[in-house]
Parts: structure tokens; C-alpha cells; sequence
């Protein structure tokens, strides 16, 4: 059995990964960049908005929100590539352990008003991703991968991913594309 202590997971995902690890992230033109956002939606950010969503106003939510916001118009002043996965679900399809949630065609499913302008922009894509981890919510019935097309098409050399349920979906999509990379599919 390997040991592995935390500070070496640590350091591992901040080899992994293309992003600047200091405090400050630095977005420059000369490295093809795209936005991921994930589940910034209404069952898990806006007050009362559902199952999952918070039962009051919260500041980490709020905040991660306004910087979802922020970086949002800031790529599309750019022009650059945004996708944003929407947490959605049908009735009769379950996702234990939790409770029912962003049910397909409830406002829950939807993105935040103040995200709700991403729709009519052209660089951005939205998916509905239809369970927990947005890389195997991309797959498409012919086994083809929308996320992956979208890397291709966009030919991205970094993402930038943010969203909500960090220790849940972020991290079940983070975790899969990286898997995905050092399988040998042709990601970033």
C-alpha cells in the first residue's frame, strides 16, 4: 500500500495543473485559455431556490458567484471560449444520496440572473450535464464528447474552471479531464 500524504496531493495537483499558483491568476492572450463554470445555477446558489440551495443569504456563495461574474465578462469582452455546465435532472433518475434537485424544467436547473446574459453571448456553450461530473456529462450518445470538442475547436492550452459544490462536481470534473489527459486523449 502507497502512503501518500496530503502535501504531496497537493503539490501533484498544482504540478497538473495550467494555471499560475500564486495569488494571483494572470490571464494573457499568448496562452489559449477557456472558462469552465460549474453549476453556478440557481438549486445551489440562490436563496431558497430548492433541495440544495442555501436557506440564507451566504457570503463564500455570494462571492463566488460576483468572481463567476466578473471573469464571465471578462472573457467574453475577450472573446474567448466559456463552457458553463448546468447541474439538471430528470424526475425519474434519481442522484443518491441527495435529495431531488435542479429537476429538468424548474428555474433550479437554470443559471443565476446574473449569469442568465451568458445565453445570447456567442463564445459561450451551456450543457446540461445530466449528473454530477461534467466530463461524463459531455458525452453524447455516438460516444463523441462535447467538452473535448470544445477544447479542440477553441484549441485551448489552459482552462480555467470555477463553480459551485468544489468538493463534489468541480472536483469529479476536474479529476475526470485530468485522468482523461494522462489516458492519452488529446485534451489540453
Amino acid at each position: 500500500m502507497v502512503n501518500v500524504c496530503a502535501s504531496q496531493i497537493v503539490d501533484l495537483v498544482k504540478d497538473e495543473l495550467p494555471l499560475h499558483q500564486d495569488q494571483t491568476l494572470f490571464l494573457s492572450d499568448d496562452v489559449k485559455t477557456g472558462l469552465v463554470l460549474v453549476d453556478v445555477i440557481n438549486g445551489f446558489c440562490t436563496v431558497g431556490a430548492g433541495n440544495l440551495a442555501p436557506r440564507e443569504p451566504n457570503k463564500q456563495i455570494s462571492a463566488m458567484v460576483e468572481e463567476s461574474v466578473r471573469l464571465s465578462r471578462v472573457f467574453c469582452e475577450k472573446k474567448w471560449p466559456i463552457l458553463a455546465f448546468l447541474d439538471t435532472h430528470h424526475p425519474a433518475k434519481p442522484e443518491h444520496p441527495y435529495p431531488p434537485h435542479c429537476l429538468i424544467g424548474t428555474d433550479e436547473s437554470n443559471l443565476v440572473p446574473s449569469l442568465q446574459w451568458l445565453e445570447k453571448e456567442s463564445n459561450v456553450t451551456i450543457r446540461r450535464k445530466y449528473c454530477i461530473d461534467g466530463f461524463l456529462g459531455s458525452i453524447e450518445e455516438d460516444r463523441s464528447n462535447i467538452f473535448e470538442d470544445w477544447v479542440k475547436t477553441n484549441k485551448l492550452k489552459a482552462i480555467l474552471v470555477v463553480g459551485i459544490c468544489t468538493d463534489i462536481c468541480v472536483f469529479d470534473f476536474v479529476a475526470s479531464t485530468l485522468s482523461a489527459k494522462n489516458r492519452g486523449f488529446s485534451l489540453l
